[in-house]
């Protein structure tokens, strides 16, 4: 008789998502302009958000570095938009990953041979080394006044081109963010998966039963950093704009701050807390202008402080009582 409970739960949860999904499909057909623009960027910032998630909430590394793995994503999209003519939009996607997949080997290589406040400080550094890089090599990056390029059209085999609009490159986004999701899901239920959640337990134990710990967290940052490197490749197409600013650590304190916000080791919870964040921080900035970040700061403290679990893990605690 136990299945019954588990199977209503995971019907329920596929319904919700069904329902969001729907949502998420209508909303820039009844959107203004401006709010159509700023739901894609959720759906990127959230999906940048998710890919920290598999390393804070299912492994247990804080990392401060994901602005790198966003960055460099940007940086791969603007080189093939620039580069290769006329512009394509699948090459711009795989110059970004592989942008940051590199990027992610060589942190991973280095960063994961540290544990707890020591990988956090040292995926810090890499992207502030990044940072650097991007920063004054003038000639290559533009410098702090970055690249611009031209939108490419979306174009599948064996059908026409066409070009993007912000609805159409909503449903894009939505599409790849959804399916990453799905594939994270995936990854994170697995055996894999449930290794990465015993190292986050109990790290001594899981070395102890025989588990490579270093290559599992190797894998973990990999993983990570080329969803975020996809994150990057989709905020680039849309404001067709790649810059150092967004490889600055603050970057990588925000997304952080997402997850904490909306609930960590849950994928959901990430894209819940960038809403919330983001729409917060929209509110505030219209009518305190340059004070905004004080009542920001003042609620993300009260968070943490009386829902620690994050607004999903509130949620879930209120609808079981």
């Amino acid at each position: 008789m136990t299945p019954v409970p588990a199977a209503r739960s995971t019907t329920g949860y596929w319904i919700g998502f069904a329902v969001v999904l729907g949502l998420l499909i209508v909303a820039p057909l009844v959107l203004p302009p401006f709010w159509q623009r700023f739901a894609t960027e959720i759906l990127i910032w959230g999906l940048l958000a998710m890919s920290s998630d598999i390393l804070i909430g299912y492994t247990g590394m804080v990392s401060f570095g994901h602005s790198a793995f966003f960055g460099l994503g940007m940086y791969g999209a603007a080189a093939a938009l620039l580069s290769v003519k006329p512009p394509s939009l699948w090459l711009a996607t795989l110059y970004g990953l592989v942008g940051a997949g590199l990027v992610a080997v060589f942190v991973a290589y280095f960063a994961t041979r540290l544990r707890d406040i020591y990988f956090a400080i040292s995926t810090l550094v890499f992207s502030q080394i990044f940072y650097v890089i991007l920063f004054t090599w003038t000639e290559v990056t533009g410098g702090e006044n970055g690249l611009t390029f031209s939108q490419p059209a979306l174009s599948l085999p064996g059908l026409a081109s066409t070009r993007f609009t912000p609805i159409t490159f909503h449903w894009f986004a939505l599409a790849v963010v959804t399916l990453s999701y799905v594939m994270v899901r995936r990854i994170t239920q697995s055996p894999f998966g449930m290794v990465l959640q015993s190292i986050r337990e109990n790290e001594p134990r899981t070395r102890a039963i025989g588990y490579h710990v270093e290559r599992y967290k190797m894998v973990a940052v990999m993983l990570s950093g080329l969803f975020a490197g996809l994150s990057g490749v989709l905020y680039a197409l849309q404001n067709k704009f790649a810059a150092p600013d967004f490889v600055f650590f603050a970057v990588s304190g925000e997304v952080v701050i997402f997850n904490v916000m909306g609930g960590m080791g849950t994928l959901v919870g990430p894209f819940a807390g960038a809403a919330f964040f983001l729409l917060l921080r929209e509110a505030l900035s219209r009518y305190l202008t340059e004070y905004y970040l004080i009542p920001l700061g003042v609620i993300f403290v009260a968070m943490v402080i009386f829902v620690p679990q994050g607004l999903l893990g509130f949620l879930r605690r209120r609808l079981n009582q």
